[in-house]
C-alpha cells in the first residue's frame, strides 16, 4: 500500500513564523518612526540656516535685521506666503522676533508632533536651541 503524505505547513509552524514577524515588526517600527522624525528635524534645521543666511544678507544691505512677521517677506525665502514661511515639505513654520539686543531670534515651529525635539530656535549669535 502506498502512503500519501500531505505537503504544507502545520498550524504550529505558521504561528511560530507569525510570532517571529511580530517581534521583528515591534523592533523595526519604532526605529522607522525615529528615522522619520530625524529627517523632519533636518528640514527644520535647513529652514533656520536659510533664514539666518538671508538675515545676514539683509543686514549687509540695510544695516538692520528683519524682526517682525510683517517684514518676513523681505528675506526672500522659499515658501513665503504673506507673513508666514513654511519649510519645503510644510513640516515647519518660521517665525522671527527681536531678541532685544539688536539681533533676531528665528523659531521653526514643528507641525508633526515631535515631542522629543519640539520647536527649533536660532539667534543672531548662532546659538541653537529646542523646546523638547
Amino acid at each position: 500500500m502506498e502512503q500519501h503524505r500531505n505537503k504544507g505547513f502545520t498550524l504550529i509552524e505558521l504561528m511560530i513564523v507569525v510570532g517571529i514577524l511580530g517581534v521583528l515588526a515591534a523592533i523595526a517600527y519604532p526605529n522607522y518612526t525615529e528615522y522619520l522624525q530625524r529627517s523632519n528635524r533636518s528640514e527644520g534645521q535647513a529652514l533656520l540656516q536659510d533664514a539666518a543666511a538671508s538675515q545676514e544678507r539683509f543686514f549687509a544691505q540695510n544695516n538692520s535685521y528683519v524682526t517682525t512677521a510683517a517684514d518676513i517677506a523681505k528675506l526672500g525665502l522659499r515658501g513665503t506666503s504673506g507673513t508666514t514661511v513654511k519649510s519645503d515639505n510644510g513640516k515647519y513654520t518660521l517665525t522671527v522676533a527681536d531678541d532685544g539686543r539688536g539681533g533676531y531670534t528665528l523659531t521653526a515651529t514643528q507641525t508633526f508632533g515631535d515631542v522629543a525635539c519640539g520647536n527649533l530656535t536660532l539667534n543672531a549669535l548662532g546659538v541653537r536651541g529646542r523646546t523638547g
